[in-house]
């Protein structure tokens, strides 16, 4: 007989099959630094220490949960970017990954441009001083006061996702008497391997103006009719957390055709070409992501092997690493609180977070590792699954991750590779207080986004 699905969606507690999860590590204790941040390791107590300081000493001073970011990694990474893609090519930090002031004056000091998808992210940008013609602001509905406010700061770019809004920029700049540098996204038809939720250049999907149909080709008709726009290149995204380089080359191959298309057509080389981010990190020891320097050569011989076939000058390149700069950059710090065994199954370790600091794993069904962190153990390891303090069953921060059986409430446990889409993402669900992030370098620690108090709570609620 078959079985229905449940409205809320599959059965997902159902009982999983023997050898559903991966083998335990031989040694519990170690620390895979493909996954962890690059300061991260055991001292010689077994306690996990970050830029010179402890867990244990983190977690007294700021408490838990907390998310801790390794200054150094970040900077680090920002650098490798930089320096992989050189002077010829522009590296904007995609601020929707994790955005405050501290990174927006990191970014600054390392030489990164930032891109922006909301008001309240543009405002975050300028008031940490980055220089608003290194800013690029995306979105698929930008309000009118959001547009305004972009073009009056000076914003570099504007990416222009739909017909309507190439009106609406090229009136509101007009009005303002400012002529607005401008690229159009488009949409390639490219299926990126990657879950649905993130994968954005397909053609049934919100974002961009398709390819197909030559409606693209429309798009940029009437930028280039517009006299307070001045259309600089192509935007394409065709999602996140990719590993395979050949959706972007399939991606390049067509946005290189519509350049083409637009120089015989118009007579016009357009002297941008934007291929987004959406790299892949190491949220496990399965997963192999490729260096910096490694996308750029990728990147560069692509566009320009598919623009020596067309014969069209190269144009300036840009991507949009937002994840492979700050993902791996940080880790959550938790301490258990119950531990419950289900024989036959597995045990559940339960937190002092979870959903409302990582969605991810309820979203996008996203894997993680976990390790315990404030001491080593020789105990046998245990089948776990790492679950939060919320009131819903899908409230699972790593579904499957051995851990050693002699697991104890108060133990001190991390989550790595959280530095992208968990703040950025976290709720007051439960109205449960949205935990601080700690920077830690040369062995100090300090407050970037202070963890959220009951008076933060309810100074919303007017009663």
């Amino acid at each position: 007989m078959s079985r229905s699905a449940h409205p809320a969606g599959p059965r997902h507690a159902d009982v999983l099959p023997e050898g559903h999860y991966s083998a335990p590590p031989a040694d519990l204790n170690t620390l895979d630094p493909k996954v962890w941040a690059r300061t991260v390791g055991r001292g010689q107590d077994g306690v996990v220490t970050v830029g010179g300081l402890d867990v244990k000493t983190l977690a007294e001073e700021h408490g838990t949960p907390a998310y801790i970011v390794d200054e150094a990694d970040f900077r680090s990474r920002a650098r490798a970017w930089r320096d992989a893609f050189g002077a010829d090519a522009d590296v904007f930090y995609a601020g929707k990954a994790f955005l405050s002031r501290a990174i927006v004056r990191w970014l600054h000091e390392e030489g990164l441009n930032l891109d922006v998808c909301s008001g309240g992210e543009l405002a975050t940008a300028l008031s940490a001083g980055m220089p608003a013609d290194r800013i690029a602001f995306h979105g698929n509905n930008k309000s009118t006061e959001e547009i305004r406010r972009a073009i009056t700061e000076g914003v570099g770019r504007i990416v222009l996702d739909s017909f309507q809004e190439i009106v609406r920029v090229a009136h509101i700049a007009r009005s303002e008497g400012k002529r607005q540098r401008v690229q159009i996204r488009i949409t390639v038809g490219v299926e990126a391997h990657t879950h649905e939720f993130i994968a954005t250049a397909h053609e049934d999907q919100k974002f961009g103006i398709p390819l197909a149909g030559g409606q693209a080709a429309e798009a940029v008709r009437r930028a280039l009719q517009l006299d307070s726009l001045e259309l600089i290149g192509i935007h394409s995204h065709i999602g996140s957390q990719i590993f395979d380089m050949s959706g972007f080359e399939v991606a390049a191959h067509r946005v290189v055709g519509l350049l083409k298309d637009v120089r015989d057509e118009h007579g016009v080389e357009l002297p941008e070409i934007d291929l987004g981010g959406g790299l892949g990190i190491a949220y496990t020891s399965d997963d192999d992501p490729r260096e910096p320097h490694e996308i750029a050569k990728a990147l560069t011989e692509i566009v320009t092997r598919e623009c020596e076939a067309a014969r069209l000058r190269t144009p300036r390149i840009s991507v949009e690493p937002g994840r492979a700069i700050v993902g791996p950059t940080a880790f959550t710090l938790y301490e258990v609180g119950t531990i419950k065994p289900l024989d036959g199954l597995r045990t559940y370790v339960s937190v002092d977070g979870g959903m409302s600091d990582n969605i991810r794993t309820a979203l996008y069904d996203a894997e993680y590792s976990v390790a315990l962190v404030s001491r080593t153990s020789d105990a046998e390891p245990m089948l776990t699954r790492v679950v939060g303090k919320h009131c819903e069953s899908g409230d699972i921060v790593v579904k499957d991750a051995f851990l050693p059986a002699d697991l104890a409430p108060g133990d001190l446990i991390a989550v790595p590779a959280t530095g992208a889409y968990c703040r950025s993402m976290a709720s007051n669900y439960n109205h449960v207080l949205r935990p601080p992030v700690v920077a830690v370098n040369d062995g100090a620690s300090r407050v970037i986004v202070r963890r959220e108090t009951e008076e933060d709570l309810l100074r919303l609620d007017v009663g």
